[in-house]
């Protein structure tokens, strides 16, 4: 995993190819997906491990879309996507802690 690498992704039956925008192991994933081209409707997705010093970490996972067809998407993305997200951070969630 290499900062500019294109990734292979599949979220929510959803298979797109991003750009890895920061890689730092064990603290930050970030990457930049598009569809067909810059602008119109990007996804910058972002995953942070942070070490609570007492023998915990702390997960964050967010996503900042941007471009011409956002407003065209926002139901869905908020409805779907939403919900996608909080699946898998539930899933892992239960494999981190072997629950």
């Amino acid at each position: 995993m290499k900062v500019g690498n294109i990734i292979k992704a599949e979220l929510g039956g959803m298979t797109f190819k991003p750009e890895v925008l920061v890689y730092e192991k064990n603290k930050e994933f970030k990457w930049i997906g598009k569809l067909l081209f810059k602008g119109l409707f990007d996804g910058e997705h972002r995953f942070q491990l942070m070490d609570n010093s007492d023998g915990t970490t702390t997960f964050i996972q967010s996503e900042k879309f941007s471009g011409l067809l956002v407003r065209l998407f926002a139901k869905k993305l908020d409805r779907e996507t939403k919900g996608d997200f909080v699946a898998m951070n539930e899933a892992l969630k239960k494999r981190v802690e072997g629950s």
